[in-house]
């Protein structure tokens, strides 16, 4: 099996990454061996085909649904379209739940599509340019209701539903995105 080492000064523990093009990262504290990355691997081969396997299906059945790869061009000539589409989209919902925010920011972001800090600073990933509009409306929804509930709880979850009825299929939507 091919696979990346990274290693990581902010890594407390090894981690792999399934890539939205299949491609297998290991990450690595700075302190340990990349050795070890070999026999992590082993350990959790089973795991790493089964997700490679379903990144590389649902690329061949429906190739529409690939997002661009996080990169710096993609990102410098997105960045501001995502910004304004994401500005726009939280005033509109915003005008339900009356919540204030921090900073709304539109980053390269790699690992997640969107966040919401405790200080009530919301960040995107610019590839939310790229979503369908319901599963972006979904995914801001999603960022600004943490505001009102810090966490995956039921009241967070009641809190989306009353903007976002289907938020459940298109939450489905946006982890199928590769």
């Amino acid at each position: 099996m091919q696979y990346t080492i990274e290693k990581s000064m902010r890594a407390k523990h090894m981690r792999i990454t399934i890539k939205s093009d299949a491609s297998v990262v290991v990450t690595l504290p700075h302190r340990l061996a990349s050795s070890r990355a070999e026999s992590f691997i082993d350990e959790k081969r089973n795991w790493i085909e089964k997700k490679v396997a379903l990144i590389q299906k649902r690329l061949q059945e429906s190739p529409e649904s690939f997002i661009p790869k996080n990169n710096k061009k993609d990102f410098e000539t997105s960045k501001q379209a995502a910004l304004l589409l994401v500005q726009k989209r939280l005033l509109h919902f915003n005008t339900y739940y009356a919540y204030a925010w921090n900073t709304v920011a539109v980053k390269n972001i790699t690992s997640r599509w969107g966040s919401c800090s405790k200080k009530g600073n919301l960040s995107f990933s610019y590839r939310i340019l790229f979503l369908t509009p319901q599963v972006a409306d979904y995914l801001i929804v999603h960022e600004l209701c943490h505001l009102g509930a810090f966490n995956h709880s039921k009241k967070f979850w009641t809190l989306v539903e009353q903007t976002i009825p289907n938020y459940k299929e298109l939450r489905l939507q946006l982890k199928r995105v590769v």
